[in-house]
């Protein structure tokens, strides 16, 4: 069974066609050459009956059942082309002949086949033309000979030369439908990956925002809690250190406001980002007016201020970093503060800065707990250690925290450095 190209370019619309048909409008086509191809045939079977001395009826039945085969054209289209070169001789089938032709080449039978074909019908057409001109009185024969080759050529090459164009129009418009599915599928692909992408920069953004948020938020309140804790006890035994503890937690809190209102205020002007902006892009955006190293000496005074005994040590030359780099430093120490507030009231505290060549090392170390100092209360998420880590380890430098061997607490962080 050979397969035509016409029901290649169908098959992608699905079958609803009788028998091999693949629509039933190629059937009724189909049916309808047949018939036509048929009653010409019939007619010319006439003509046959009486050159070959047969009766007439069964000229007209031969007829009818040659023309008829042109209802099996995208079925079997060799053997419509063979039935219409067999028949030549007879002058009839000029119908089958040409729509028999037009099919072939149409169809994805081998090229070298459709040539053979084709050469056989234009040899059987040009014999029988010269056959039939020949006997004319008066006809040269070079004349006879052109008509044939005219007659010939005009039968044959016209429906083969269409037929090759459109298969090849058929085949060129499904590879276009076919890269076309394919650009669609990898447009829907790289729109996910996209999305993605922005999904992933959009949690990235919040995990940011809520680290901001919670440095801000926890350091500064730490503060003015055990400010208002050694007010609360010296109220009524040393009004003027109370008045004084007072304009401190006044000062934090109008701080904490206004680092709370700058960034609220970035959020709300930020432009909407489209959908496939790189999360470094996004990310780097909020370091740009972030704390930085230089502020490192008034963050440890604000800790003294609060009545913790904090020694600063710096060693190397320092230099302004990358804001990423500052800015994780600052955050780092300002966590372990904090942290020292909430869990280490009473102990000494050492934070130590290094500045190396390609990178910088703070570490906050807390000795044992005085047991004298009241616990200051303060809650806490459990969150700030995970914090420090996150922000370190982005950048690709290294953190270490856990007890030390003197009953304290330490963190250690070492970021790589840019110049800025």
């Amino acid at each position: 069974m050979t397969s035509t190209g016409e029901e290649q370019g169908e098959a992608g619309a699905g079958r609803d066609g009788p028998l091999w048909w693949e629509r039933r409008r190629s059937a009724v086509l189909d049916v309808g050459l047949g018939g036509v191809s048929a009653v010409e045939c019939g007619v010319e079977g006439v003509t046959f009956a009486h050159e070959a001395g047969i009766p007439v009826f069964s000229g007209v039945l031969f007829g009818l059942v040659i023309g008829s085969v042109l209802v099996l054209r995208r079925r079997w289209p060799i053997a419509v082309v063979l039935v219409g070169i067999a028949v030549s001789p007879a002058a009839m089938g000029f119908l089958l002949g040409v729509v028999g032709l037009y099919t072939l080449a149409t169809s994805e039978v081998p090229r070298r086949i459709t040539a053979t074909l084709g050469a056989m019908s234009l040899a059987a057409t040009f014999v029988v033309m010269y056959m039939r001109t020949s006997g004319d009185e008066g006809a040269s024969r070079t004349l006879v000979i052109v008509l044939s080759v005219f007659v010939a050529v005009a039968l044959t090459v016209p429906p083969i030369l269409l037929g090759l164009y459109t298969a090849a129009r058929r085949r060129l418009m499904e590879s276009l439908e076919e890269r076309a599915d394919s650009l669609e599928r990898e447009l829907s692909l790289l729109a996910d990956r996209a999305e993605e992408r922005a999904e992933w920069a959009r949690t990235e953004e919040r995990t940011r925002i809520a680290r901001e948020m919670h440095d801000v938020v926890a350091h500064r309140v730490s503060l003015m809690v055990v400010h208002a804790a050694a007010l609360q006890a010296i109220a009524v035994k040393d009004p003027a250190k109370a008045v004084k503890n007072a304009a401190l937690v006044g000062d934090m809190g109008r701080q904490a406001l206004t680092e709370l209102r700058e960034m609220l205020g970035v959020l709300r002007a930020e432009p909407a980002k489209p959908a496939a902006v790189s999360a470094p892009v996004a990310l780097v955006a909020g370091f740009e007016d972030g704390p930085t190293l230089g502020e490192l000496e008034a963050l440890v005074g604000q800790s003294r201020a609060a009545g913790m005994a904090v020694e600063l040590d710096v060693r190397g030359e320092y230099s302004v970093y990358v804001a990423e780099v500052e800015q994780t430093a600052y955050r780092v120490v300002q966590e372990a503060l904090t942290n020292c507030h909430k869990h280490a009231a009473g102990a000494r505290v050492t934070v130590r800065l290094a500045h190396r060549q390609g990178e910088v090392a703070m570490q906050v170390e807390n000795g044992p707990c005085d047991g004298k100092a009241a616990e200051p209360g303060l809650p806490s998420g459990g969150n700030g250690l995970l914090g420090m880590r996150e922000r370190v380890l982005r950048l690709g430098g290294v953190f270490v925290c856990g007890p030390t061997d003197a009953g304290g607490f330490k963190v250690s962080a070492v970021l790589p450095s840019e110049r800025g």
